[in-house]
């Protein structure tokens, strides 16, 4: 059985965004690396695009009250 490693560009297709955004992204340790290309398994980015915070987490700015 072959096994199917998902490559920067197959991971930023199934997030639905640009590979220059999965750069900014800090991924979870490939699942296998050959040479500087590193490979995911798509069990492993669903699981962590499952469990990484989602926008606005943190806090950031704080919001003006209008009074």
């Amino acid at each position: 059985m072959t096994v199917h490693y998902m490559s920067v560009t197959d991971v930023a297709k199934r997030l639905d965004i640009s590979t220059a955004a999965v750069s900014a992204y800090k991924l979870p340790e490939p699942d296998a690396t050959i040479g500087r290309t590193r490979g995911w398994l798509p069990e492993t980015i669903d699981e962590w695009n499952a469990n990484r915070p989602g926008r606005g987490v943190g806090g950031g700015r704080p919001r003006k009250n209008k009074n």
